[in-house]
């Protein structure tokens, strides 16, 4: 609230002269208070204070009502900008009757606080950074997360050395320990008030008055067990960014900058002789906005002018400019997903490999257009012709099926060794068979004439029939064979037409229909 009435930066010019602000909620049928800015707190306001003894002591008090749904998009947003720091950034779920006031955000910085030069240094930098953009945040970095979320809320250090947690939580309040209200009340009535207080008493006996849920979470905060946290995203396979001293503004910029991210890659790629198939580009603008795009290849690629290919299609197909606002200070290409990449060799010109060209077309349609819009033909297990192909998206099937794309390219001319190929099917194939009128001199033999939407056609040759047998276990005892023929009029137009159903053995009035033509 404070941020919309007074501008993002509020905090760095001063809190204007106004009442306190709080936020309130419907709590054990009253109207409480559930979140209060830090004038508010000073001046003598609480949580979980009724709205009427906050107006007994500021009339002038300013609400709002409580907007969870706002509170968690404002967070996930915040989550995805502080993925600038860290990949493994988690939301916090607060869980039942928690006492702890609104969720956070768990970051683990294992191997990442070196990078902005310290624990210390980092931590600044999100405080700083949040400050900037009208948040109030406090920071604490420990080994466990049951610690950094008890310090940060209750103790008063930002950085507990490691292996000395234990030491600072000994002195915090139990209401530290994520525990819900049933369970803290129950111990302050038995005068039990800091972690200190329950650390080394035997076990059994708090297992047994307390549950096992007041052990696992201090067990959780000393370290004793693992707790672990779930990042909102999955962690990319592979990872490369660059930070900018001064912010990158136009497209050129950002081009140039994915091709310098996709070279630093190409080790790693050799190295697994792997490929990239889905890659996201993350653009950390200077006011906190987080830009992400992501791109799909119909087969694995590694070289950088082929990435940049992908990404420039893809901000293409915004119709849009990109809003890079006051310039973007970080950029991060992650390898999402990455497959095993087939060896090709080169011509003697030196020109791609056999497909490089079809597999660019793909990638450029599917930037542009969405992967989900471009689409190939793949072979099905079955020989009902209507049923033996399917379509599926380019990007995201190449790979699964080898099998069936090894059968479609048996099927092209050009690597039949054995002479020219003999055409049996139409070139037009209709997707359901059209019912025609036909007339035949034996009940088993080709027609003689058919009629096909409204025009009669007198049959001047025929070949057949090609007899192709129900599928029994898709279509039941109801299904009939159909016996086909290939057929030319007196004009020349040639047809593919069956007659569906064997006479006297399967029906006594077998039907004809009309699936395709040839030219």
């Amino acid at each position: 609230m404070a941020r919309r009435k007074w501008g993002k930066s509020w905090r760095l010019n001063g809190r204007p002269e106004a009442p306190p602000i709080a936020a309130i909620a419907k709590v054990k049928n009253a109207i409480r208070l559930v979140a209060v800015d830090g004038f508010g707190r000073k001046s003598g306001l609480r949580i979980d204070q009724t709205l009427s003894d906050a107006r007994a002591l500021f009339p002038d008090l300013e609400v709002f009502e409580q907007d969870r749904d706002g509170d968690g998009a404002l967070l996930a947003t915040i989550a995805a900008w502080c993925d600038r720091y860290t990949p493994l950034v988690a939301l916090e779920t607060l869980k039942g009757d928690i006492v702890g006031g609104c969720p956070g955000l768990f970051l683990d910085i294992s191997g990442c606080a070196h990078l902005f030069g310290g624990e210390d240094v980092m931590a600044d930098d999100v405080v700083s950074r949040l400050r900037a953009g009208g948040f109030m945040a406090k920071v604490a970095i420990a080994d466990t997360p049951g610690a950094a979320w008890a310090n940060a809320r209750y103790g008063n250090k930002q950085i507990i050395a490691p292996q000395a947690h234990k030491a600072v939580l000994l002195d915090l309040p139990l209401v530290s320990l994520r525990l819900d209200t049933a369970t803290l009340d129950l111990l302050r009535k038995l005068g039990l008030r800091t972690i200190g207080c329950i650390a080394d008493l035997p076990r059994a006996p708090l297992a047994a008055r307390f549950g096992n849920g007041l052990l696992q979470r201090l067990d959780q905060a000393l370290g004793r067990e693992e707790e672990a946290i779930s990042p909102r995203v999955p962690v990319a396979e592979l990872s490369s960014e660059r930070i900018f001293a001064d912010p990158i503004v136009s497209q050129d910029d950002i081009e140039r900058t994915i091709g310098q991210l996709a070279d630093n890659l190409r080790q790693r790629f050799d190295e697994r002789q792997v490929g990239a198939r889905r890659l996201e580009l993350k653009l950390f603008r200077v006011d906190g906005h987080v830009v992400s795009i992501q791109v799909r290849s119909a087969s694995p690629v590694y070289h950088a002018d082929r990435i940049i290919m992908l990404f420039r299609e893809r901000i293409a197909g915004f119709h849009d400019d990109l809003d890079a606002g006051f310039g973007f200070d970080l950029l991060r290409l992650n390898i999402m997903e990455s497959q095993v990449r087939q060896s090709e060799q080169a011509d003697f010109a030196g020109g791609n490999g056999p497909g490089e060209a079809f597999a660019s077309l793909v990638d450029k349609l599917g930037a542009r257009l969405g992967t989900d819009r471009v689409h190939r033909f793949v072979a099905a297990d079955t020989h009902i012709p209507e049923r033996t192909f399917g379509l599926v998206a380019e990007a995201s099937a190449h790979g699964a099926d080898t099998a069936q794309a090894a059968l479609w390219r048996r099927q092209d001319p050009a690597d039949r060794v054995n002479g020219p190929a003999v055409v049996t099917r139409p070139v037009i194939l209709f997707q359901r068979p059209e019912p025609v009128e036909a007339i035949a001199e034996v009940p088993d033999g080709p027609p003689i004439r058919f009629r096909w939407r409204r025009t009669l056609y007198r049959i001047a040759r025929s070949e057949g029939p090609e007899r192709i047998a129900c599928e029994w276990w898709r279509d039941g005892r109801g299904g009939h064979s159909r016996d086909y023929f290939r057929v030319e009029d007196d004009h020349g137009y040639r047809f593919w037409i069956f007659r569906q159903g064997l006479f006297e053995r399967e029906t006594a009035n077998p039907h004809w229909f009309m699936h395709g033509v040839f030219a």
